[in-house]
C-alpha cells in the first residue's frame, strides 16, 4: 500500500517542493511526520500542518487561530471556535517563500501552548 510520502517522492516535482518544505520546517524547531496513507500530519504535541500530495505540486493545510488572508490560498475552513484550515497549493519550491514561513512560524506557534 503506498503511503502520502512514497506518492510525494515519486513525482519530481511534488518531491522538490518537499525537499524544500523540510529545509523551512527544520527552521522552526522539534517535530514529527505522521505518515497517512492520503496525507502527512505535521506535528509538534499536535498538527500544526498537511500536506498532501498533489499531481503538481503539494496542497498544504495550515492550522491557525485566525483565518489568513491572501489571494494564493486556495480555502479557508473554519474547523472550531480557535482553529482555521487555511490551504494552499504550492507548484514550485521557490513558492516558498517569506510569507509561507511567516505562517509555518504561526501555525507552529500554536502548538508550544
Amino acid at each position: 500500500m503506498e503511503n502520502a510520502l512514497a506518492k510525494i517522492k515519486s513525482n519530481p516535482v511534488s518531491a522538490q517542493v518537499y525537499e524544500r518544505l523540510v529545509k523551512e520546517l527544520e527552521k522552526l524547531g522539534s517535530y514529527e511526520v505522521e505518515n497517512k496513507k492520503t496525507s502527512l500530519h505535521i506535528v509538534h504535541s499536535r498538527a500544526f500542518l498537511g500536506v498532501h500530495p498533489r499531481k503538481h505540486g503539494i496542497l498544504l493545510n495550515i492550522v491557525t487561530s485566525e483565518p489568513l488572508e491572501n489571494e494564493r490560498l486556495k480555502k479557508v475552513e473554519r474547523v472550531s471556535a480557535n482553529r482555521y484550515h487555511n490551504e494552499i497549493l504550492v507548484t514550485t519550491p521557490s513558492e516558498i517563500d517569506e510569507m509561507l514561513q511567516g505562517w509555518l512560524e504561526l501555525a507552529y506557534s500554536l502548538t508550544s501552548n
